[in-house]
């Protein structure tokens, strides 16, 4: 599993999972998901599953793209899975067919799909996780867009596992 994909491609993949079992996801949930599979995708296979940094911002950690493409959905709930471009969609089919990958994102879906954003979100805040680490002991409270390193959040998964 050494694939690395585009935060929106995963965040679709989502998406599509709701779609298809009738449960709603608002974007904070949308952006938990991303994340929390991208830590436990780390910790497991200590490889990245996407190309894009987390950052810390006052509410969580974020994935900027995801924030920004269903930012317009506010707290509602997301009605459509969004293609940026001809080569999202290109992406979003190969990961389709990538078994190994969409089996790991079935068994995230089916853990925390019971769970709200806040939810997740209170999961994402509590002390020792990477967004605690890096807003609150290492500045990210002081420095818009803070990255959470992913060997901070490679170690915490890591260390989830192994409980």
């Amino acid at each position: 599993m050494d694939i690395m994909n585009n935060s929106i491609t995963i965040a679709n993949y989502f998406l599509k999972k709701s779609f298809e079992e009738g449960i709603e996801v608002s974007p904070m949930k949308l952006l938990k998901l991303v994340y929390i599979a991208h830590g436990w995708h780390l910790g497991l296979f200590d490889s990245e599953l996407i190309s894009e940094p987390t950052e810390a911002w006052k509410y969580g950690p974020v994935v900027p793209s995801v924030y920004h493409r269903f930012k317009s959905y506010g707290t509602d709930r997301i009605t459509n899975i969004e293609f940026p471009s001809a080569t999202a969609k290109n992406e979003f089919n190969q990961l389709l067919a990538d078994k190994d990958t969409t089996s790991f994102l079935d068994k995230i879906w089916e853990v925390y799909k019971p769970y709200s954003g806040g939810q997740l979100s209170d999961l994402t805040h509590q002390p020792d996780t990477p967004w605690h680490k890096t807003w609150n002991e290492n500045g990210g409270n002081l420095t818009m867009g803070a990255i959470i390193p992913n060997e901070t959040i490679k170690a915490h998964y890591k260390e989830k596992f192994n409980l």
